[in-house]
């Protein structure tokens, strides 16, 4: 049993002060006053940050000079949580780009793996295709997204993988394989799509409550067009993952779409590549060799190759570039992609039941440590 502080804590988007997180085993067992803390429970103070939900980075490709897609191991994910876990994110998905039969079939063992173990704040994955289309590929291998239906559904078979998010493109799919994935608990995001704006409504109708990294690897926004930008900006029960960068998508725009989402339907994602906590300044993907170049990953095509940011970076984006508050800015990387996944009675906020798993971060949105049992 122990007792938590700080100068302030984010309690239900709001900062309190001379308040305690009492915790037990891992979970929270209650907030109180200082002045109320029960005997038994040593109170820590923490002086150099302000305590706030942990991050939930739903799109993690990388990290510690790791790419998932190379080692989609427990080695690999160990090595990757570390690294961005210096950054404030004590939850994840390990995400797959789009792979082969094997290779998702070995990262599905690892993740299981984790979570059957507790490791690494792993919980669930990410399977960024294969089911893309391949006119908005990015560097993803369009060899690879002539994938059987049947066979990704067998790799989800009596595994026990978490919470699984699936990005297809709605085009590529049958609506069969699609409502087959939601009736197993997945939640589905449309990514590297050319749909419209009419098909990826009826997907929402099915069930598909999300969109991975809007802007990017998909049609833009036009005025007798919406597309799939319109559907997401338009329907009001699915979520939206945001690259803030400066790279991916011009502050304007993000400005626009954080207008119209608002922090309670916007997640900070990453769509973090090996360079982040590490010093690698180039990777391969697959037959790509990418580059970083002035933040950017890039291959030798100038295409974007997912980013060198962690969510720290993403946070202080936010403040410094769009405006937006330190408890907003928190709140789209933790609070809002627990509740994209279903997961928030767990996760992403700090209040008597949930886990016990925090980052500290300064009023400038730089992160001094982190705690998760």
């Amino acid at each position: 049993m122990r007792a938590i502080t700080a100068s302030k804590i984010l309690i239900a988007g709001n900062w309190v002060k001379d308040t305690a997180i009492l915790i037990k085993e891992g979970i929270i067992q209650s907030i109180c006053q200082l002045k109320d803390i029960p005997k038994g429970y040593p109170l820590e103070k923490i002086t150099d940050g302000y305590i706030a939900p942990g991050f939930f980075d739903i799109q993690v490709n990388g990290g510690g000079g790791c790419l998932l897609n190379d080692e989609p191991t427990l080695e690999g994910i160990k090595t990757v949580a570390t690294a961005h876990q210096n950054f404030g994110t004590t939850s994840w998905l390990p995400t797959l780009i789009t792979a082969d039969v094997k290779t998702m079939h070995c990262m599905a063992e690892a993740v299981e793996t984790a979570i059957s173990e507790n490791l690494y704040g792993v919980r669930g994955v990410h399977f960024e295709g294969p089911f893309l289309n391949p006119d908005r590929k990015g560097v993803h291998d369009p060899k690879l997204m002539s994938a059987n239906e049947q066979d990704f559904l067998n790799i989800l078979q009596d595994r026990d993988l978490g919470q699984i998010l699936v990005t297809l493109a709605p085009e590529k799919t049958s609506s069969e394989f699609r409502t087959s994935l939601i009736a197993r608990g997945v939640t589905i995001a449309a990514g590297h799509t050319n749909a419209s704006y009419d098909l990826t409504k009826s997907a929402i109708e099915e069930g598909l409550s999300g969109f991975t990294h809007l802007f990017n690897a998909m049609p833009p926004l036009l005025s007798r067009d919406p597309g799939v930008i319109g559907a997401a900006l338009d329907s009001l029960e699915t979520f939206s993952g945001l690259i803030a960068d400066g790279h991916h998508v011009h502050p304007a725009t993000l400005k626009v779409a954080l207008n119209s989402l608002t922090p309670k339907r916007a997640i900070l994602v990453t769509d973090a590549m090996p360079p982040v906590g590490s010093t690698v300044t180039e990777f391969t993907l697959g037959d790509l060799r990418v580059s970083v170049k002035e933040g950017r990953c890039v291959t030798a095509e100038g295409t974007l190759a997912g980013s060198a940011i962690s969510m720290q970076d993403a946070v202080v984006y936010c403040l410094e570039k769009l405006e937006v508050t330190l408890a907003d800015a928190i709140q789209m990387a933790s609070t809002t992609p627990a509740q994209f996944m279903g997961i928030h009675k767990n996760i992403g906020t700090i209040a008597k039941g949930y886990d016990a798993e925090f980052v500290f971060v300064t009023e400038t949105g730089q992160v001094t440590g982190t705690y998760r049992h």
